[in-house]
């Protein structure tokens, strides 16, 4: 494989987002992406969506390299517009937060303590994660396929894939630190430490000038309000029913959320999640008894719900209405239940019922007692007369379902 000139695809890039543009019926140009610059560089937007499928339209080679290697093209994309916001500031921008006042103190600082004849820019003592107020995000091509989450192998890591199936677990929305501010008790110098992973190292020492020369050892007290948070969420997806073989156990996978793409998905829901699938960057004393060995994960750029036409194969055939009127019509759906077991119609009606649910009723409109819908069903028997089949098959056959096997 050729070696990629990342300086020239920068530059594509940055063409890309200044020069690309649309047009409607009544030939009305509109810049997307510069659109969203503006709005991101008034505070306006919090996150820059790109479409594969207009960098496609631009450039497939480009297109393709992004596919291969998201993570070195997003850094590279978060770079161009770092430094292509100020150019459309039009006004000043009001700090709505503490980090945004904490930013703009350390940056007149900076010019104040500047010399006369120096041309040196005050925002690059500072890390561009702390200053970066947006988030940038891809959304796949509309011509790829999805990949079943038992074939995210090896061979996508790096790579922006896209999988479906359901949210059986997540977590509350936390702040994950992504910038960790010091402050040292000797010199008052403020030290940075960008973290790149769920778990860090603080820093204890100074490394300032002051501090090296004057060997005093000043100690780095983190200071919170300084340090930047985003939204962080874990979410785990599982296969899809209809992707797992006969006999086999459904897989799973954990699925980072950050930023903007948090609270977009409940247990239970069908999915369809895009992101760039990496390993999990160990540290500390887990980085050094890890062996060769890697937790992998999916960074999540977008999370699209799947709505009933697309999970469904289609809707009722004349055929289908006809059956649904016939007399037996209730006898031959339960019998359909678990085919290959023979008999408990009774115990097959009760699942079916099981499944279908019901509807809640409150005999008294004022607010009284509520029955619920839904029934409660307990198989005893002899053992070896399929009670844990029936239950297998209707937790298969369950869109939302949780099959726990105690002894």
């Amino acid at each position: 494989m050729a070696k990629r000139d990342y300086q020239k695809d920068k530059d594509q890039l940055k063409t890309f987002l200044l020069e690309y543009c649309t047009q409607d019926e009544f030939g009305k140009k509109t810049f997307k992406y510069s659109e969203q610059l503006s709005k991101i560089a008034h505070r306006e937007q919090t996150a820059m969506w790109i479409e594969l499928d207009d960098i496609t339209s631009f450039s497939d080679d480009l297109a393709e390299a992004i596919t291969q290697n998201t993570r070195r093209y997003v850094n590279l994309l978060s770079d161009i517009v770092f430094d292509l916001l100020p150019t459309f500031v039009l006004a000043p921008i009001p700090a709505k937060d503490a980090l945004d006042v904490y930013i703009q103190h350390r940056l007149m600082m900076e010019n104040r303590m500047r010399q006369p004849n120096e041309h040196r820019d005050a925002r690059n003592k500072f890390p561009p994660e702390l200053l970066r107020r947006y988030e940038l995000y891809f959304e796949d091509s509309s011509l790829s396929k999805d990949v079943p989450i038992r074939e995210v192998k090896a061979q996508h890591v790096g790579r922006l894939v896209t999988v479906r199936g359901v949210v059986i677990r997540c977590t509350e929305v936390k702040p994950m630190m992504c910038v960790a501010t010091y402050t040292c008790d000797r010199c008052g110098a403020e030290t940075y430490q960008p973290v790149q992973s769920l778990s860090f190292m603080p820093q204890q020492v100074c490394q300032s000038e002051d501090c090296r020369l004057n060997k005093s050892g000043g100690r780095l007290y983190l200071q919170t309000r300084g340090s930047k948070f985003v939204k962080f969420q874990e979410i785990r997806l599982q296969e899809m029913s209809d992707q797992v073989p006969v006999g086999h156990i459904p897989r799973s996978l954990t699925v980072y959320c950050r930023g903007e793409v948090t609270r977009n998905a409940l247990p239970g829901d069908h999915v369809a999640v895009t992101g760039i699938f990496l390993p999990l960057i160990k540290q500390g004393f887990k980085q050094l008894t890890g062996g060769l060995l890697s937790d992998t994960f999916l960074e999540a750029h977008k999370i699209r719900s799947l709505n009933t036409s697309e999970l469904d194969e289609g809707g009722l055939t004349p055929q289908e209405l006809a059956a649904l009127s016939e007399d037996d019509f209730y006898a031959k759906l339960a019998s359909s239940i678990a085919p290959e077991i023979y008999g408990h119609v009774d115990v097959k009606k009760a699942l079916l019922l099981l499944l279908v649910g019901g509807v809640d009723k409150r005999p008294d409109d004022n607010g009284g007692m509520k029955i619920r819908g839904n029934i409660n069903v307990c198989l005893m028997g002899d053992p070896g007369v399929a009670k844990s089949q029936l239950l297998g098959y209707i937790c298969r056959l369950a869109p939302r379902k949780a099959l726990l096997v105690s002894v």
